[in-house]
C-alpha cells in the first residue's frame, strides 16, 4: 500500500498532503488514519513546527469514507464495528483537536462526508473557487460518526448544520464563505500561497503564545466563562514569563523586528 500522507517541512511550517487522488483521498479502507496520527505525534515532538497546512492532491480534498469498503460493515458484529470506529476514524478528531499547533485546511476540491468533517477539525479553512462541501452521511443511510455533529454546529450554527446534515446537500465555496464554513475563497492557483501566507503570519508570532491561545479557543467551545478566565489567568502568567514575551516588549520599545525562539 502506497503512502497516503506526504509530510513536508519548510522552516516552521509543515504541509500535509493527502496523496491518494485515484480514490479522491478517502479516509477509510487504507492507512490514512494511522498516518495522520503518526504525523500529529511527529508535530507534537518537534517544537520547531509553528503551523500546519493540510491539503489534498488531485481534484478532491477528501471524499470521506470509502464507500466501496463499507459493505463489510453490515456483516460485522456490532461491538466489533464499534471498536473499529473508536480505534480508527474517531481517533482523528481527538488528535487534531488536541494538537497545539494551528492547522490551516487548504480545501482544493470536494470535501465530502468525513472529508468535510476533516476540514472542520482544522482551525482555519481556505477554499479554492471550485471546492464543494457536503455532510452527506444521510445519503448512505448513516450518521456522522467522526465528530461532525459536534464540530459543524460550532462553526456554522445549529440551523445550517442541521440543514446540511439532514438533507445531505452539497454547497459550493461561495455559499461556504457566506455560511462562515471557510474564511476565504481564492482561485485554485492562489490556494496554497494563501494558506502559506496565513500559516506564515501565525508562525511569525511567539509560538508559546500561539499554542496557548489556540488551547483557550478550543476550551472555550465547552467551558464556562469563569472557568475559562481562570485558565486564561494561568496561561497569561506563563506567557509573561517567557523569553519571547520579553523579546516582544524589547523589540517594541527599541523599534526593531523581534526574533522569537520558542
Amino acid at each position: 500500500m502506497s503512502q497516503f500522507l506526504n509530510y513536508e517541512q519548510e522552516g516552521h511550517i509543515v504541509t500535509l498532503t493527502m496523496n491518494d487522488p485515484e480514490r479522491r483521498n478517502a479516509l477509510t479502507g487504507n492507512s490514512a488514519v494511522p498516518e495522520f496520527l503518526a504525523a500529529i505525534d511527529r508535530i507534537h515532538a518537534d517544537h520547531s513546527v509553528r503551523a500546519v497546512i493540510l491539503t489534498g492532491s488531485g481534484s478532491a480534498f477528501s471524499s470521506g469514507g470509502n464507500v466501496r469498503d463499507m459493505g463489510r460493515y453490515s456483516a460485522m458484529p456490532g461491538m466489533e464495528l464499534r471498536r473499529e470506529y473508536r480505534l480508527g476514524i474517531q481517533k482523528l478528531p481527538l488528535a487534531l483537536f488536541n494538537l497545539e499547533v494551528p492547522v490551516v485546511a487548504a480545501v482544493n476540491g470536494a470535501a465530502i462526508g468525513a472529508g468535510l468533517d476533516l476540514a472542520c477539525m482544522c482551525d482555519i479553512r481556505v477554499a479554492a473557487e471550485d471546492a464543494k462541501f457536503a455532510e452527506s452521511f444521510v445519503k448512505l443511510g448513516i450518521i456522522p460518526g467522526d465528530g461532525g455533529a459536534w464540530l459543524l454546529p460550532r462553526i456554522i450554527g445549529l440551523s445550517r448544520a442541521t440543514e446540511l446534515t439532514l438533507t445531505g446537500q452539497t454547497i459550493d465555496a461561495r455559499q461556504a464563505l457566506e455560511w462562515n464554513l471557510v474564511s476565504r475563497v481564492v482561485t485554485a492557483d492562489q490556494l496554497l500561497p494563501t494558506a502559506r501566507e496565513i500559516a506564515g503570519a501565525i508562525a511569525a508570532n511567539p509560538p508559546h503564545a500561539v499554542r496557548l491561545a489556540k488551547r483557550l479557543l478550543r476550551e472555550a467551545l465547552h467551558t464556562r466563562l469563569d472557568t475559562l478566565l481562570e485558565m486564561s489567568a494561568a496561561f497569561q502568567v506563563m506567557s509573561h514569563q517567557t523569553a519571547d514575551h520579553q523579546e516582544a516588549v524589547s523589540a517594541f520599545v527599541e523599534k526593531r523586528k523581534p526574533e522569537f525562539r520558542g
